[in-house]
């Protein structure tokens, strides 16, 4: 019976382990066609397996603003006090933060058109140059555009996976958590 129980959590540590290395892929995709934005968003470890979902439409019903008047008024200038001395090491952060994520694959398709030709072909010449140095930059990048001259209109369609190594994060959260100014940050926006 103990040695079941021992296999069990053996078994449990080296999938977690897995997990760490492996990480986990943000996958979203969007679609923008006349007035109807519509995509999906997914979060999968080991690459496959689906943990979360949301869906990313559009809504026609306008939010109730009433409730902002309870939220209570943030200092900003207390914030910014406590966060001047951690700029530093959220920059440090940020860094690892950046080096742990890859985009693995990065696409969109452009369609854009104007009410006049000559704008739609002037604009379309600078997306065109914007887009080729984005997709020299970026590796695994796709980025397309064409002109409709059919009308004014701006639709797009594309999607992006992001692989996050969470080994990668362990240590730099740590570091930074340990900083005594980032604890009194973390207070500071906590209490408002």
């Amino acid at each position: 019976m103990l040695n079941i129980l021992l296999m069990i959590i053996l078994l449990i540590i080296i999938l977690i382990f897995i997990i760490l290395v492996l990480g986990i892929r943000i996958k979203i995709e969007w679609a923008k066609i006349n007035s109807e934005i519509d995509g999906c968003g997914k979060i999968l470890i080991l690459k496959k397996l689906k943990v979360y979902s949301f869906d990313l439409k559009s809504d026609d019903k306008e939010e109730d603003e009433s409730d902002d008047e309870e939220k209570k008024e943030i200092d900003y200038k207390k914030l910014y006090e406590l966060a001047k001395p951690c700029f530093n090491d959220l920059k440090l952060f940020l860094h690892k933060v950046f080096d742990a994520i890859s985009i693995n694959k990065l696409e969109n398709h452009l369609v854009v058109g104007f009410s006049n030709f000559a704008n739609t072909g002037k604009y379309i010449g600078y997306i065109w140059a914007v887009l080729t140095m984005i997709n020299s930059s970026i590796p695994n990048s796709h980025l397309s555009a064409e002109p409709s001259f059919a009308g004014s209109t701006i639709d797009f369609k594309g999607s992006l996976n992001i692989d996050i190594n969470i080994l990668k994060l362990i240590k730099p959260t740590i570091d930074l958590l340990m900083k005594k100014e980032v604890r009194e940050l973390i207070k500071g926006v906590r209490n408002g």
